[in-house]
């Protein structure tokens, strides 16, 4: 027997309906938000017990996972959070969701640190930035994304700020993502599903450097052409590149690198290169 077919045969309580009612008699007299919010909540909260009664491979699951507060918003990127600083993380990942919780000074924290979450092409990829982070076991995140099996690779940007951290998931071709961010606790959620059909493969052009080992080298980098949106991307041979746009054309990046070698600070360490979208740059 399959779990949707456990979870057809699941008996609802007599008790369900009185329940429901009860809670919804309490809120009357709250604020429309604030009855929402409960009546969520307790639905939510039915669901789970039932579930963990009559499947146990979904109790298990269930078991691993924090319970999930209330919604800020939904993205697939952009900014969020509030400005922390001492901020832990830790994830938990079922299936092909992955959830990223945050502490502070030991205790669940409310809400999640200031975050950025930009998305970027040839390979698909998202490029997650925590400020006011100071605990993060990075090998362990890397273990928990990894398990999914609509993700490529997973690894590390240095930052020159001790408090930040940065890290980048690669998605295989034909993957949706979504981002919910949720307070009370702090958690960020990472929803991946498969599209069926990949995309067509299509070449990308960027301005770049050459390939180098990890370190404050390429961070460094990051400090100089910041204006211009660098990234970094492994290469092919496990190094790393700072890579500037995701052009169309050859001709709009050597415009761009024309723009960049006008300045007088520039120092000659780029150059134009293209590959496929669901491919790597060379070193």
């Amino acid at each position: 027997m399959t779990g949707k077919d456990r979870y057809a045969q699941i008996e609802i309580p007599t008790q369900l309906g009185d329940i429901l009612e009860a809670a919804q008699r309490k809120a009357v007299a709250r604020r429309r938000t604030v009855r929402l919010k409960r009546y969520s909540s307790l639905a939510a909260a039915i669901i789970a017990c039932l579930l963990v009664v009559n499947i146990p491979d979904v109790a298990n699951a269930l078991s691993k996972v924090p319970v999930v507060g209330s919604i800020v918003k939904v993205l697939q990127f952009g900014t969020g959070g509030e400005r922390t600083d001492g901020a832990a993380v830790s994830t938990v990942t079922a299936e092909d969701t992955v959830r990223i919780v945050f502490d502070q000074e030991g205790d669940t924290a409310a809400s999640v640190p200031s975050y950025t979450v930009d998305q970027s092409e040839a390979p698909d990829r998202l490029i997650f930035t925590f400020n006011g982070v100071r605990s993060f076991d990075y090998d362990a995140l890397e273990q928990d994304i990894l398990a999914s099996p609509l993700v490529s690779d997973v690894y590390r940007n240095i930052i020159l700020d001790d408090s930040a951290t940065r890290f980048v998931v690669e998605l295989k071709e034909g993957t949706r993502h979504t981002l919910t961010e949720y307070s009370n606790p702090g958690t960020l959620e990472l929803k991946l599903t498969a599209e069926g059909k990949a995309p067509a493969s299509k070449e990308v052009y960027y301005v770049r450097s050459e390939g180098m080992p990890p370190g404050e080298s390429l961070a460094i980098l990051e400090e100089i052409y910041l204006d211009d949106d660098v990234t970094f991307l492994k290469t092919a041979s496990g190094d790393f590149a700072a890579v500037i746009g995701g052009f169309t054309t050859r001709e709009e990046a050597e415009q761009k690198l024309a723009e960049i070698s006008a300045r007088e600070d520039y120092t000659g360490d780029l150059r134009v290169d293209s590959w496929m979208s669901n491919g790597h740059p060379d070193d």
